[in-house]
């Protein structure tokens, strides 16, 4: 009787936070943030006050890109609600420790040795499932997973810096995980602009996350506002 109890227990926990989880995520534009230290972070965080309700962390270890930034135990301010890109070789040890900072962590499904175990693994601590593809990764890689997935971001770009060159061929991506799932959201992230980010809206997308053209700006404000107002029209 007791472990019927807590079985039942547990699964509403669960099911309460993945509802907060997913009241959490409003904005459709998510400014990126790569810091090298608290310090940079910091800066950062203040300088987009007012952009966005949720800001979206890139987290690399200098493995899986040669980059690092975000690879430290953060302190972030609770204006906010955050997503994590975990460009990481070992997503399952960061969200151990970090995972209750953030509304969503995104690993990346290339360094993913057992999906099945790892889907089950985020399921039984009451996450939302959301994995992100690179360039070279086909959604045949992932397709026989989808009916598990809840967010799959599209890379854009080549990733590990702010200003790399948008990849508009990557656009197809959304529109075959979209036909394959249509309820899947997808989120593009990478080389956003008033430009692309109307590309990848026709294509499907539901969510856009912009390095160079928010967080880089020096008037970040201005510059979320003009992508809105192109999502709104």
């Amino acid at each position: 009787m007791r472990t019927s109890m807590n079985t039942a227990i547990n699964s509403k926990i669960n099911t309460t936070r993945k509802t907060i989880i997913s009241n959490k995520i409003q904005s459709k534009i998510w400014p990126s943030v790569m810091a090298s230290d608290q310090k940079e972070l910091d800066a950062l965080l203040r300088k987009l006050k007012g952009t966005s309700t949720t800001l979206h962390l890139d987290v690399s270890d200098g493995k899986f890109v040669p980059t690092v930034y975000n690879h430290f135990n953060v302190r972030l301010d609770p204006t906010f609600h955050y997503t994590a890109h975990l460009m990481i070789n070992n997503p399952q040890r960061w969200i151990t420790k970090h995972g209750k900072k953030v509304s969503l962590c995104i690993s990346q499904w290339e360094t993913i040795p057992h999906p099945k175990k790892f889907i089950a693994w985020l399921k039984k601590r009451g996450d939302k499932v959301a994995f992100a593809i690179k360039p070279e990764t086909p959604v045949s890689s992932v397709a026989k997973y989808l009916s598990e997935i809840d967010y799959i971001l599209v890379l854009t770009v080549h990733p590990g810096y702010y200003g790399a060159p948008f990849l508009k061929s990557e656009l197809q991506k959304v529109r075959e995980i979209k036909k394959l799932k249509p309820d899947v959201l997808v989120i593009v992230d990478g080389g956003i602009n008033p430009e692309t980010i109307t590309l990848a809206k026709r294509a499907g997308a539901d969510y856009f996350v912009s390095g160079s053209y928010v967080t880089k700006s020096d008037h970040p404000r201005k510059s979320i506002k003009e992508l809105r107002k192109i999502l709104q029209g």
